[in-house]
């Protein structure tokens, strides 16, 4: 069967098989190996992509089902050789120990942020709650979704409070 998607602004036409999962369909013909194969099952989100703006596990999406559509996987976040905001919070706030739930991660909490841009830390644990992550308990990622909301609003985020508070602590600050 003939599809034609655009993936991180390309667009492609090719042959696949029906029964074809889109995240095989990304890594193995596009080379999007960011988009990472976990669990084949849809349990933990390490290969959250966005189909049409929204995410998805795209182990339970087949490649035909995303005919005409726009994907974007982690590789197409950057711009200019700037990370998305999202992507530097992950990094300004250590929410990586192996990384390979990260893209995954990333990815959902884009989306989380879309509907919610200011979300509390319950918000942040429910919108992230059917991708797992076996390395870093959680704190530092719902932290940096905080952070980055905060970022892409205008304001300071969480880092630059600890950052403020350390001061503090030290003598720098009253």
């Amino acid at each position: 069967m003939r599809i034609t998607v655009t993936v991180d602004g390309t667009k492609y036409s090719d042959d696949v098989e029906p029964r074809q999962l889109l995240v095989h369909y990304l890594r193995e013909r596009l080379g999007k190996v960011g988009t990472v194969v976990g669990c084949d099952t849809s349990n933990c989100g390490a290969c959250t992509v966005h189909l049409d703006g929204h995410s998805v596990k795209s182990c339970s999406v087949l490649a035909v089902q995303a005919d005409g559509s726009e994907v974007t996987t982690i590789e197409g976040l950057a711009r200019d050789g700037q990370l998305h905001p999202v992507q530097q919070a992950f990094h300004d706030n250590h929410a990586l120990q192996c990384g390979f739930c990260t893209p995954g991660m990333i990815m959902q909490s884009i989306d989380l942020l879309a509907d919610d841009p200011d979300p509390d830390e319950t918000a942040v644990r429910e919108g992230l709650e059917g991708n797992l992550c076996r390395c870093t308990g959680y704190q530092n990622i719902v932290r940096a979704v905080r952070d980055a909301a905060a970022k892409m609003s205008g304001g300071a985020g969480p880092e630059a409070e600890r950052v403020g508070e350390s001061q503090q602590v030290a003598g720098g600050g009253n």
